[in-house]
């Protein structure tokens, strides 16, 4: 199976919040956020995949700003690296200022999917080749945070988590 950069899973989507997705203080419902990052997330997969992806878990989400009634939201989603047939996601979400066209970002997520076939089965995913400083930075990161999550799981022995170590020798 072919290596592929990071760039070919980029997945992009720009909207505006309307008032049906906002809470009560016209600000943009966190589960609607979530369902947003979690579609333009499983397009990234998909595209670095070439398969059918689903979502093994919502690994971190910060919410770091509100997103207001009327403004231009952009995700923009990334695979971070690949496993055997998983792949962790970052999306970062940023909001437009509509005069200047300058983009913030005010949340990001981290998720995990996992690449299956027609009956549901994992299959293997390409290597991920990543390109960037950020790219690397975040590549290298998610080993570590998924030798957390085995450990924490219980799918893995502290002593073997040789990327935890490293953090604290």
């Amino acid at each position: 199976m072919k290596a592929k950069t990071s760039s070919a899973s980029l997945a992009i989507t720009t909207d505006i919040i309307l008032p049906s997705d906002t809470n009560a203080l016209h600000g943009l419902f966190g589960g609607e956020l979530l369902a947003r990052v979690d579609r333009i997330c499983c397009i990234a997969a998909q595209r670095h995949a070439n398969a059918i992806c689903v979502t093994v878990s919502v690994n971190n989400v910060s919410f770091g700003k509100v997103i207001p009634l009327g403004s231009m939201m952009t995700i923009k989603a990334q695979v971070s690296r690949s496993f055997s047939s998983s792949m962790e996601v970052i999306a970062d979400v940023y909001l437009e200022d509509r005069d200047s066209g300058i983009q913030t970002k005010v949340n990001e997520a981290i998720y995990t999917f996992v690449a299956v076939d027609n009956n549901g089965k994992p299959i293997p995913v390409p290597e991920l080749i990543p390109e960037t400083d950020l790219e690397k930075q975040r590549y290298q990161n998610a080993l570590q945070r998924r030798q957390l999550s085995l450990v924490v799981a219980g799918k893995m022995k502290p002593k073997d988590a040789t990327e935890l170590k490293s953090l604290f020798e």
